[in-house]
């Protein structure tokens, strides 16, 4: 959305128009959605929170202040709301020590990862993602789904650009590694 569209349309929220808050509503739920789920892993779940979301920004429109664009700021809202609501729920997820992570050679991630056309791979990702993390979770969807820039995905999760680039290494050899043990335990 153009710059000066999307401060117009929060101006109009902040006047009370609600047929403007409808439109921001229609222009990001479904992403807002999408990272949301991507996080709690539940539809319904999903859903909720969404609603709480957009519900948290028309309280807080006030206080966006414009430094980054108002999908990051939901973005924002989206990833705490989502974050907060696992972390009550405690899920469970494996996490992989430093020296396993190192021992996986960058090549043997670059060789795993960018094969092309393998419904098996592509398969075996999409189980190793579900083991991650939530905020492990975001972090892929935002960059690789969503194409965000390193530095919009940083703002999002108030990370440092160079703690997002280490995170984004780690979490695919992490999917690597969880690729290599399912491939052990099916032989």
């Amino acid at each position: 959305m153009d710059s000066v569209i999307e401060k117009e349309l929060i101006n109009r929220i902040r006047n009370g128009e609600p047929e403007a808050f409808s439109k921001l509503l229609q222009q990001h739920q479904l992403k807002v959605h999408s990272l949301i789920i991507q996080i709690v892993s539940s539809q319904e779940d999903a859903e909720e929170l969404t609603q709480d979301v957009f519900v948290k920004a028309y309280q807080k429109i006030r206080s966006f202040r414009g430094e980054s664009a108002i999908s990051t700021w939901l973005y924002r809202i989206a990833y705490n709301t989502a974050i907060s609501a696992v972390r009550k729920k405690k899920p469970v997820s494996f996490n992989l020590d430093e020296k396993t992570i190192n021992r996986i050679p960058d090549q043997v991630v670059d060789e795993i990862l960018n094969q092309e056309n393998d419904e098996k791979l592509l398969d075996s990702i999409k189980q190793a993602v579900q083991k991650l993390l939530p905020e492990e979770k975001a972090l892929l969807f935002l960059y690789y789904t969503q194409g965000k820039p390193v530095k919009e995905v940083a703002t999002i999760m108030k990370l440092s650009e160079g703690n997002v680039k280490v995170k984004l290494f780690r979490i695919r050899k992490k999917i690597v590694f969880t690729i290599k043990q399912q491939q052990n335990e099916t032989r």
